[in-house]
This record gives C-alpha cells, sequence and structure tokens, in this order.
C-alpha cells in the first residue's frame, strides 16, 4: 500500500479525488485542523528519543514560560 497527501484548493482537491476513486484508490478528506494534528504527530514521532523526562522537570519548564 502507499499513500500521498497532497494539500490544494477545494476545486483541484475534488478533480484530484475523483481522479483517484476511478483508479481505484480510497480518498480519505480531512479538514486543515485535522491536518495539523497529522503533521504534528509525524513531527513528534521523528523527533523522539525514547528517554524518559522526570515530571518534576516538565512542570518547572513550563512555570518558565
Amino acid at each position: 500500500m502507499s499513500v500521498i497527501l497532497i494539500k490544494t484548493d477545494k476545486q483541484n482537491s475534488k478533480i484530484l479525488s475523483e481522479l483517484a476513486k476511478k483508479l481505484g484508490g480510497d480518498v480519505i478528506d480531512m479538514k486543515e485542523d485535522q491536518f495539523e494534528d497529522f503533521m504534528l504527530g509525524n513531527l513528534m514521532d521523528k523527533v523522539k528519543t525514547g528517554k524518559t523526562v522526570p515530571k518534576d522537570s516538565i512542570l518547572k519548564k513550563l512555570r518558565s514560560s
């Protein structure tokens, strides 16, 4: 399976989704905020270290912001 994301205007999205359906692909409509959430999750996965941080350290950092 292969997946592509194409961010475009509404008219072009409609054309591309119709073409994908004709070619036998599944089309998922994604709103702007869903796309942002997806991209944030993707970025978080890329920078994940696997290390744990003490709760106190996080709270201290949040208070100083």
